[in-house]
């Protein structure tokens, strides 16, 4: 996945013929720190860490509880949202379900739902490769939270140049978060939930603001953990030349984004796994709002495609599993 990306890429043709680059590959290039990019995550870690004490001292079950739940919620914004929805168009919303979703996805502090998906599909398009945002070829820390403090490897820039962002810009809920992208993430990340523990049970602005703080770090590192240890600790049962793997500590985490080596297999399918809503709370987000009719035109895999192209390309740990 692919949070605080901030820099621009051109809509045009160019580079669309550029060579095709075979992961996993990683070429010897000199990294260029980001400073004030590494100095905001030292402040946020250093904050969790402070909001992590302060949930052990004096922060109320109340606020522990909420915090908790509003995690959830940005998680739920990012992967039903800016990932299956966005990111794949995986199935359809109407423009309520698509509201709710940019609010969830706002909450959770990694940039705008545009930025997000434009280099998640690069990450798809060249996957463990130089033209990945968060390239894992290169290491653990790098492809987990690395690659938020350096500046973007030029085959990223070349690559992102030919990125259709077309559904994109034509979104309105997605370009009314674009335009005003810095006061709703802030509001929805940070002034909102830091002020309704004060006012609703009188918790105290430092514990309120710092347990808040934990909450978006720890978003984003379950986050981080699809792109580094979902694509290098666990099976490939669906295909072996696939660096993404199925890890069922991520998918617990990430409500359901575990198993990725199915999902970089058959990124259509809304489920991003073989099965539905067991162990797959996203999806079962999903099929939820499809049963009150906000959600539509869900995409799935055929059962015999997925059991051939597994026999065909898998590393032999393959089970099938039933819904």
């Amino acid at each position: 996945m692919t949070p605080h990306a901030t820099y621009e890429y051109t809509l045009h043709n160019q580079n669309r013929d550029l060579p095709k680059l075979k992961a996993p590959q990683a070429d010897d290039w000199k990294f260029k720190i980001s400073y004030i990019t590494v100095a905001i995550n030292i402040y946020l870690h250093l904050s969790a860490l402070y909001g992590l004490y302060l949930s052990f001292t004096s922060a109320s079950w109340a606020t522990i509880v909420y915090d908790l739940i509003l995690l959830e919620v940005g998680m739920l914004g990012l992967m039903a949202g800016t990932h299956r929805l966005w990111a794949h168009r995986s199935y359809k919303a109407t423009f309520p379900l698509q509201t709710l979703l940019m609010l969830f996805q706002s909450s959770a502090g990694q940039f705008t739902a545009f930025n997000w998906v434009r280099d998640h599909r690069l990450h798809h398009k060249h996957s463990d490769t130089d033209g990945d945002p968060h390239n894992a070829a290169r290491g653990l820390f790098f492809c987990h939270v690395g690659w938020l403090m350096v500046h973007k490897h030029p085959e990223v820039k070349r690559r992102g140049a030919s990125i259709d962002l077309s559904d994109l810009l034509s979104n309105p809920v997605l370009m009314f978060q674009r335009k005003y992208g810095f006061y709703i993430i802030t509001f929805f990340t940070y002034v909102l939930p830091t002020l309704i523990p004060i006012y609703f049970w009188r918790e105290t602005f430092i514990t309120a603001y710092h347990v808040n703080i934990l909450r978006t770090v720890l978003c984003q590192n379950y986050t981080s953990l699809i792109n580094s240890a979902s694509h290098s600790i666990g099976r490939r049962p669906y295909d072996k030349e696939v660096q993404a793997t199925e890890n069922i500590a991520v998918n617990l985490a990430t409500l359901g984004e575990g198993f990725h080596n199915y999902h970089h297999v058959f990124p259509w399918d809304y489920r991003a796994a073989e099965l539905s809503s067991k162990f797959n709370w996203t999806a079962a987000f999903i099929e939820f709002f499809a049963w009150i009719g906000w959600a539509y035109d869900l995409k799935t895999v055929e059962n015999g495609v997925v059991i051939k192209r597994a026999k065909r390309c898998g590393d032999g740990t393959y089970k099938r599993f039933a819904n």
